[in-house]
This record gives structure tokens, sequence and C-alpha cells, in this order.
């Protein structure tokens, strides 16, 4: 079985060394390399190299520079999501996101797990665990999702949060580790 193949299957692979995976992420890092250079007024350049780097033209996705990712192609956007600058998709699994998605400055979402004993650890081994972002959320600034998390519908995630396992729908979400805090309900909707 190959390294890829043992990964999209949420196995433990070599990360780190096998010449097929370390190409691949080589593609991206140019081609994210390019997308970050690209002048911000330039939308069109700017999707199409998305697109490329995502393999498919994503639905009103705004994705702010600079932006990084391993693989790109395991990234699921939802309809008008916003992406906002140097947010980091490690993909080894794959990252879904919702509709109607805020992700604030510096967040970043991270499928890989790494063995405890440092012997495997030091020999490359990963193994990636899919994430998955319901609609209609809003990551503040700075906030890290760990491998394998499902975060509901409808949840704000505080500044600095750091999410280590599954969350409710309609949660405000804070900490390190984060937990649900309280239900987000009518009163939280404003009248206009």
């Amino acid at each position: 079985m190959r390294e890829i193949e043992k990964m999209k299957a949420g196995q433990w692979y070599d990360a780190n060394y096998d010449e097929e995976l370390v190409k691949a992420r080589r593609y991206t890092q140019d081609k994210y390399h390019e997308y970050n250079l690209v002048k911000p007024s330039d939308e069109q350049k700017k999707q199409e190299i998305l697109a490329d780097i995502l393999g498919y033209k994503p639905n009103n996705v705004g994705v702010s520079q600079p932006f990084y990712c391993d693989y790109g192609t395991n990234i699921q956007f939802g309809s008008n999501v916003h992406v906002n600058l140097s947010c980091y998709f490690m993909d080894g699994a794959t990252i879904t996101i919702g509709d109607n998605c805020f992700i604030g400055p510096f967040t970043g979402f991270y499928t890989a797990a790494h063995p405890i004993a440092p012997e495997p650890r030091n020999e490359g081994l990963e193994q990636a665990r899919p994430i998955t972002v319901g609609n209609n959320c809003w990551f503040c600034a700075n906030v890290s999702v760990m491998p394998g998390v499902t975060i509901g519908d409808n949840c704000v995630i505080s500044a600095g949060s750091v999410v280590t396992k599954d969350m409710p729908n309609n949660s405000v979400i804070m900490g390190v580790p984060a937990k649900a805090v309280r239900e987000i309900n009518e009163k939280d909707i404003p009248n206009y």
C-alpha cells in the first residue's frame, strides 16, 4: 500500500520521507507561494490559482494572503466562506468547512497526529484525522483546531481557543482546551 493510500485511510504513514507525498507538498507550496505573490486586487488570478490548489472552483470563497496548506486537494469549502490572512490548513485528511463561515487570521486546522513515543515519531510517522466544520461558524483570531474534531453549525469560537474535541451546534466555544461555554439563542440575534 502506498503511503498516500495509508494517509487517506487514516492509518499511520510516512509523512516526512515518502517521495510521492514530499513531491505533492512541494507542488502545493509552489502554488500557494504563487498565490501569495499575486496583487490582492487581482481577484481573477487569485481565484484561478486557488482553484488549481483545491482541485475545484470554490463558490464565493475569499482567501486572504498569505495562505498555507499541505496538499490543498483535501480542503472542501462550502459557499460564502471568508478565510482571513495567515491561515494554515494541514490537510493530510479532509478539512470540510461549511457554508457562510468566517475564519479569523492566524487560524490553523491540523489533521496530523504524531506518535507519543519518540522512536516512531522520529521515523516521520503520522496519522491524518479529518476535521469537519458546520455552517455559519465564526472563528476569531488564532484558533487551533486539532485532528479528528467536528464543530457543529452556528458556532462562535473565541480568539486563542484550542479545539481538541467535538463541539455541539449553536455554541460559544472558548478556552485551552476549548469548551462550549453557552448556547447561542435568539437573544443573541439583534433586532435590525
